[in-house]
């Protein structure tokens, strides 16, 4: 029973996909999966390619296919898909969908399913490193504009403003105060001490009794 219903699957598959299956042998072949990728990179080939690998245990369709994911010979490589790397994601993704189908032809489904998973898994990447471009370009656009908008005035900004201005200014009378105190003692020093000297301080110097320049007269000393 199993032998026939794998015969007649092999037909319809290779009614859907002649040109991408190759046979192994009676109960083994591959089928090349072509995978849609929007690459913005002109070196990247537009669409990835996938091989999956089937052999058909005898019991099949009543137990599961033995399945295995490879890439074909110099496949064009891919920033976003690393079928080394994914093949164990995508082979686990599709055990739920082999479940379901135990008992039946599910080849198709199989091919569907993995295709659709790994264009998912490949969007996903592509967005996410969209995403961190843009958010690289944004923190770069960010600090170009600080310097033309200065930073943004808060209550905590505008307060350690306030502190540092009013510190400064409390800097500059104390200094303008120094100087000037500083010219007040200058100003001290440069003035003479005038004073008029009485009769008794004329006398003890010696100059009573001399003649007064001025007025001509003669003063003579008394005792």
């Amino acid at each position: 029973m199993g032998k026939a219903e794998q015969l007649e699957e092999r037909e319809v598959l290779e009614s859907i996909f002649p040109d991408e299956i190759q046979d192994i042998s009676e109960s083994e072949y591959q089928l090349s999966i072509y995978l849609d990728a929007d690459n913005s990179d002109d070196s990247e080939s537009q669409y990835l390619q996938i091989i999956l690998h089937v052999k058909y245990p005898p019991d099949y369709p009543d137990v599961p296919p033995i399945l295995d994911i490879h890439r074909p010979t110099n496949a064009t490589q891919n920033k976003f898909f690393n079928i080394t790397e994914d093949s164990k994601y995508l082979l686990n993704s599709l055990i739920e969908t082999i479940d379901e189908n135990i008992g039946m032809a599910m080849i198709f489904t199989i091919v569907s399913i993995l295709k659709e998973n790994a264009e998912q898994l490949i969007s996903s990447r592509q967005q996410a490193w969209q995403e961190e471009q843009e958010k690289t370009l944004m923190d770069a656009e960010r600090e170009e504009n600080k310097k033309f908008h200065g930073t943004p005035v808060t209550s905590e900004t505008f307060a350690s403003w306030r502190d540092g201005f009013i510190k400064e200014m409390c800097e500059i009378k104390r200094k303008e105060e120094e100087l000037e105190e500083l010219a007040e003692r200058k100003k001290s020093k440069g003035k003479e001490h005038v004073s008029v000297l009485t009769g008794k301080q004329l006398w003890m110097r010696g100059m009573v009794g001399k003649l007064d320049e001025e007025d001509g007269m003669y003063i003579e000393a008394t005792s």
